[in-house]
């Protein structure tokens, strides 16, 4: 599997993350990010299952990609 990098935001204090890869073999997108460690909002997601996670990705950085995301 190789990734092929999208792009990221400058929301980070790094400027790393998040960002926007596409597995080249299959076409995922996967995301880079800071996981949502808020527990009231945790609680909210719907049947989240052991080894799965959930990123914030802020809606500028979908904004910034939307058209590499979805090959537009």
């Amino acid at each position: 599997m190789a990734l092929e990098f999208l792009g990221s935001s400058n929301t980070s204090q790094g400027g790393g993350c998040p960002s926007f890869y596409r597995d080249t073999e299959t076409g995922d997108i996967i995301v880079q990010g800071v996981g949502l460690a808020d527990p009231a909002k945790r609680a909210q997601l719907l049947q989240l299952k052991p080894g799965e996670d959930a990123v914030i990705v802020p809606a500028a950085l979908f904004e910034m990609h939307a058209g590499k995301v979805t090959g537009a």
